[in-house]
Parts: structure tokens; sequence; C-alpha cells
């Protein structure tokens, strides 16, 4: 019972002081792999200095997560900039068709009437009363007789 003893304390200091990791590929792992190769993994650093690495690499994940927020802040912003950019520039598109198509509309109607011929201007000789008005029946002209006799 002894020996067992002895054998299972031996066996546990071996692995504590010098664990053997197997290195493949790129990956490491603490089972032995085809064309692997053994690496001899002993932190030899102090209780002190793996304290401070710990610390470190906390430090340097608090600040990474701090510059994961700010990037994808900056990044919302620009993102949330180009859209109101592109609205407004299809909004300045539209106006822009909407007075190209307004202008062309006028040019039509001026041209429509510049091939229209003129109406006649309102002629007023005579008095009110001989004047035309809208419910009135046209009125036969008196020919003049000429003084040729």
């Amino acid at each position: 019972m002894f020996s067992i003893a002895a054998y299972l304390c031996s066996t546990g200091a071996l692995a504590q002081s010098g664990t053997t990791a197997w290195r493949c590929g790129n990956a490491y792992t603490d089972q032995p792999c085809e064309g692997g190769k053994a690496v001899r993994a002993n932190d030899s650093r102090s209780a002190q200095d793996r304290r401070d690495a710990d610390a470190g690499t906390r430090n340097a994940r608090t600040q990474a997560d701090q510059m994961e927020r700010s990037r994808l802040s900056l990044e919302k912003t620009a993102y949330e900039r180009d859209q109101r950019a592109a609205r407004e520039a299809r909004s300045a598109a539209i106006a822009e068709r909407r007075l190209a198509l307004s202008e062309q509309k006028e040019r039509d109607r001026a041209r429509k009437s510049a091939a229209e011929p003129r109406k006649p201007s309102a002629s007023f000789t005579g008095t009110v009363t001989e004047q035309k008005t809208a419910g009135d029946a046209p009125k036969k002209k008196k020919k003049r007789k000429s003084d040729a006799a």
C-alpha cells in the first residue's frame, strides 16, 4: 500500500514539474498526434509574474473592447451620414427631374401657342349699344351706296 501511495505522489509531482505538450501543425494538445513534436511546457514564472501577466491580459482585453465599441460607433455614424447623403441626393435628383419636366411642359405650351394662328383683337369702334354681347345674334352689315351716279 505504501508503494502505491509513493507511486501516485511521484507521478503527480512529475506532472506538475514539467508536462509534455504536443505541437500538431499550428495547434498544441496534450495528446500525441501523427507528425507532432513533443514540447516541454514548463511555466517557470513566479506567482507574481503570472498575476502581472494576467492583469496585463485583462487590461488588453478591456482596451480592445473599448476600441471595438469606439469603432462600431464610428462605423454607425459614417453609415448614417452616408444614408442621409444618399437620401438628400435622391431628393435633389427627383426635384431636378420635376423641374426639368415642368420646364419642358412650359416650352411645349409656348411652342404650341406660337404655332396657333392669332385671334383678331376686339374692335372698339362704335358705341356701346352697337357692340356685340355674348347672347346677341350677329347683325348684318349695311352696304353703303356709292355716290358714283
